[in-house]
């Protein structure tokens, strides 16, 4: 996925997730490393566990994943999985997505050649709002 659109790109799709942190929290606690590495890549993990607010991140990109999911129109259906969508930082802290595999394929088809992201989070709740793009 490119970082900029293109002038005169389409949007073709939007998503927003919202998610409890300690929901998360609760779940690595629970499965710990089968947890983390069902759902997050290994850069995923790596940039989440050197965090301050390690659940919040985490909490982030879970919102990120479900967000692109909408946005992209797969939700779970046609074989994508949580790992096919990865949340990268840019220079600077800006979000990126990396799709691969299934997502990746599912985007080609359907003339998706970007995902926009943005992603918040407190102490309490972690949101995310994905933007998928076309040019025209």
């Amino acid at each position: 996925m490119s970082s900029l659109s293109a002038p005169g790109s389409l949007v073709v799709g939007i998503g927003t997730d919202i998610i409890e942190c300690a929901r998360i929290a609760k779940m690595i606690e629970k499965h710990g490393e089968l947890f983390l590495t069902r759902v997050y890549t290994q850069q995923e993990i790596a940039y989440c566990s050197s965090r301050k607010a390690a659940n919040q991140h985490y909490a982030g990109r879970w919102a990120a994943k479900e967000a692109v999911f909408k946005a992209i129109g797969t939700g779970w259906a046609r074989g994508v999985q949580w790992k096919d969508v990865e949340v990268i930082n840019e220079i600077g802290g800006k979000p990126s997505i990396v799709l691969v595999g299934h997502a990746k394929s599912h985007c080609r088809q359907n003339g998706i050649d970007e995902i926009m992201i943005s992603i918040s989070h407190c102490r309490n709740y972690a949101v995310a709002f994905a933007t998928a793009m076309a040019s025209p």
